[in-house]
Order: C-alpha cells, then structure tokens, then sequence
C-alpha cells in the first residue's frame, strides 16, 4: 500500500493506492477444464491467465461478456473464432471481442496467456 498527499491552494489532500506484488510461482494452479492448468490473477477490473495445456485438450465453443486477448507463447493452438478455424503458434495473439463465439484444441502442449476485463468471475 502506498500513502501519499499534496497540498493544493491551501487544502490537503491524501490519497491511498493499493498495489500487490506477486510471483507466479507462488500461485497454485487450478485445472478449470480438463487439460487446462491455470495460474490466475485478478484485479479490480481484469483477470490474467496462465495456462499449461495439455496435448489434445479442447475448449468447447462459448462466449462470454468479457473482451479477451489471448497470448500463444509455446506450441500450436487451433483456435476457432466465429465460426473462422486457424491454427496459431508462438508469439501469436488474438483479440476476442465480446459475446463471440470461440473455441480451442491444443494440438501439442501448449503455454497460453488470456487477458479478461471485466474480470472474470467464473474463474474467481
């Protein structure tokens, strides 16, 4: 937590900003799905995940409120967004606007990272 003020024609004002720190080997991994192994934080307005996916594990098609950006970092992921089928491979990113119809196959083990806002409350 980190306390500050300033003082402006005359009045005080204090303000009071909370920041965590982490380390993400210190987050327990929880398996949300078959397969998928996530690492998860969340903020006031966001959630962030870090998967490890195992080979062959799918995510049925779903859609949900939040805007999501999806990060490939490792392996090839088939990923199907409104109906449009491509495989992705590391370093690919994929912006998923909300509501939209999306699905996924790890065809070998893969890292992902998504990134939710608003958070994410089925993965709290």
């Amino acid at each position: 937590m980190v306390w500050g003020f300033f003082i402006s024609v005359g009045i005080l004002y204090i303000f009071v900003r909370q920041y965590y720190v982490m380390n993400l080997s210190d987050i327990p991994s929880k398996e949300i799905m078959p397969g998928y192994h996530g690492k998860l934080v969340h903020s006031e307005n966001m959630s962030i995940a870090f998967w490890t996916v195992e080979e062959g594990a799918e995510v049925p098609e779903h859609s949900h409120m939040n805007e999501q950006i999806m990060h490939i970092r490792q392996g090839r992921f088939e990923f199907t967004l409104d109906g449009n089928t491509k495989i992705y491979e590391a370093n690919d990113i994929v912006i998923i606007p909300p509501h939209s119809p999306h699905s996924g196959k790890a065809l070998t083990p893969c890292k992902l990272i998504d990134v939710f806002s608003p958070v994410r409350e089925a993965y709290r």
